[in-house]
């Protein structure tokens, strides 16, 4: 039988990580077969957060992607390429931050443009946008 880690801790009123949960149930007679983290989406949410696209501009050298500002809400706003048609000042967005890993095993990290510009990578609602900015193959 499986139980939540989170629904026990909703009846009992304890401090125990849940690997010593698992020990001490096991310690009174309660065999575990062990401690396995699920999660709710795919890879977690871990590394996304969420931006104000503060500024949107054309991107000089493309025909299809946008040179955006955007405010991560934790210092300076950052800039990021993107290549969604719909993209717009004064917009919430989702983005990947450096170093994040995608459901699908991708994962973001640091380029530099010709300007030597550092690029991150938004996200759109239901897929994640593939527009290189160094993130994925």
């Amino acid at each position: 039988m499986n139980i939540s880690y989170n629904w026990l801790k909703e009846y009992v009123n304890f401090d125990l990580t849940p690997d010593e949960t698992a020990a001490a149930l096991t310690s009174i007679g309660l065999e575990t077969g062990g401690v396995e983290e699920v999660q709710t989406i795919k890879g977690g949410l871990e590394g996304l957060v969420i931006g104000e696209v503060l500024t949107c501009e054309e991107h000089p050298n493309s025909d299809h992607l946008h040179i955006t500002t955007v405010n991560l809400g934790d210092g300076e706003p950052v800039q990021i390429v993107c290549g969604a048609p719909n993209v717009a000042a004064g917009q919430k967005v989702v983005v990947a931050t450096l170093g994040t890993k995608l459901y699908d095993g991708d994962e973001c990290f640091t380029i530099k443009t010709a300007g030597g510009h550092e690029l991150w990578q938004l996200l759109s609602g239901f897929r994640y946008s593939r527009v290189r900015r160094g993130c994925g193959r």
